[in-house]
């Protein structure tokens, strides 16, 4: 193995996540495609930070791929984040593991109707419902983190 495939290897794959809350409190959940690693479980929509990339923008960029809106960067909110290992070869990955962190984020304003350009799926959930979704396994930290800062947000507003 090659010292860039090495240094690959052992660089954290970060990724940003966006949980879109709607006025009556739901979060947009998506189902990933039948066919990509964890195919067919429900996440937080979002994807890789690319190389000169803010998370911000990333998830910006992202929301606009897969779900055709637009959140300005000042409407979210960090919530979260979870770390662990990608997928290797014998859970479906297409490369060896490597260390993952997640950002999630929290938007409660955007622009444009969620629609599943690169999902099997979207759906609105009640938070408390989410950790019952089948997930990847990031995601129910994720989703725990979530639960907590909308509990926060709820009390603050009172």
């Amino acid at each position: 193995m090659g010292r860039t495939e090495l240094e690959k290897i052992l660089t954290p794959l970060l990724v940003t996540a966006v949980a879109l809350i709607a006025p009556d409190g739901t979060v947009l959940m998506q189902q990933r495609c039948f066919s990509a690693v964890h195919g067919g479980l429900w996440e937080f929509p979002g994807g890789k930070v690319e190389s000169g990339e803010t998370p911000e923008f990333a998830a910006i960029r992202e929301l606009e791929e897969e779900l055709g809106v637009r959140v300005d960067a000042e409407e979210m909110e960090p919530v979260g984040f979870a770390s662990g290992l990608t997928a290797g070869p014998d859970e479906g990955g297409k490369s060896p593991q490597r260390p993952l962190v997640i950002l999630l984020y929290a938007a409660r304003a955007w622009q444009g109707v969620a629609q599943a350009r690169e999902a099997e799926a979207i759906a609105w959930h009640a938070p408390e419902a989410i950790t019952e979704l089948a997930m990847p396994p990031l995601d129910y930290p994720l989703a725990e983190a979530l639960h907590r800062h909308i509990h926060a947000y709820s009390s603050a507003l009172r």
